[in-house]
């Protein structure tokens, strides 16, 4: 009993020191910065020594500061059609853009709930016992082209009775007020997937991150790696979005096609492999 004991105790302590490296090589990396906008930078990082959580990570994200003149949010969609998140922010005017919700990769359109201007667009896609899965238990809600983030509630119809005229459900919400989340056990967890995630700064900060993945330079993260990420670069409240092949940021200003990160599609370690995707989010100059 007391070896089994003993034995928990090096795992825990194994787990916390590996943890605090972690953090610490986050912290300490020469991150490459790049102001696209009034109060608004990108912000990137190649960790090609396999030296975050053991394994090569490309990050990339834009932080946005809530004041002044800073940009706005807004969100593309479409019901049937899908474009490429590229395409999407071009098309709507945008600077900046990173893929949206979950959505039917077949038939295209979201299976998430999606209020645009005040009209309801899409109710969520159930299983068949009625339940909503776990990427329709929070929202981004935008507001005067202001983001933040909803929690749900338990009721049935939460989503319906947010007041907000933009809203898109995803999930699953990784960090809520300072407290993580309880994650399921499923391999969509626990495996490493690019991944997309938006995040919320005590100041009113926002960030629209991806991480790059199912590549040799870049392994991708299991949802509790992301959590931690999201927690250390200084966010109290996160939700992870559509990640894998989807996974996208955009920036008009950046190189040849402004794709920043290496979308893993077409399988290749370059910034061709968009997939087409059903809705994103958008980054707008204030008017």
């Amino acid at each position: 009993m007391k070896s089994a004991f003993f034995i928990l105790l090096l795992l825990i302590s194994q787990t916390t020191f590996a943890q605090n490296t972690d953090s610490i090589t986050l912290v300490k990396a020469k991150w490459q910065k790049q102001k696209i906008a009034p109060k608004t930078k990108l912000i990137t990082h190649h960790f090609n020594q396999k030296n975050l959580f053991a394994a090569n990570q490309y990050i990339s994200y834009i932080e946005i500061k809530r004041k002044g003149n800073a940009p706005v949010f807004a969100f593309g969609n479409e019901i049937k059609e899908k474009k490429t998140t590229s395409t999407f922010g071009k098309e709507l005017h945008a600077f900046a853009a990173i893929n949206g919700t979950f959505f039917d990769v077949a038939n295209g359109g979201s299976v998430d709930f999606i209020k645009m201007d005040g009209v309801i667009i899409k109710q969520n896609v159930l299983d068949k016992n009625g339940n909503r899965a776990r990427h329709q238990k929070a929202a981004i809600v935008i507001d005067q082209g202001k983001l933040s983030l909803k929690k749900w509630d338990n009721s049935p119809n939460w989503e319906n009775s947010l007041t907000e005229k933009d809203v898109m459900l995803s999930g699953p919400l990784l960090t809520f007020n300072l407290q993580n989340e309880q994650l399921d056990t499923t391999s969509f967890t626990k495996a490493r997937h690019p991944r997309t995630a938006v995040g919320i700064k005590p100041g009113g900060n926002i960030i629209l991150l991806t991480v790059d993945g199912r590549q040799e330079n870049a392994a991708g993260m299991s949802l509790y790696e992301l959590t931690s990420l999201m927690r250390w670069l200084g966010c109290t409240s996160s939700i992870n979005l559509d990640g894998g092949g989807s996974t996208t940021l955009w920036v008009s200003s950046y190189a040849e096609n402004g794709v920043v990160n290496f979308p893993s599609d077409n399988k290749k370690w370059d910034h061709e492999g968009e997939r087409k995707v059903a809705n994103v989010i958008l980054l707008k100059k204030k008017q």
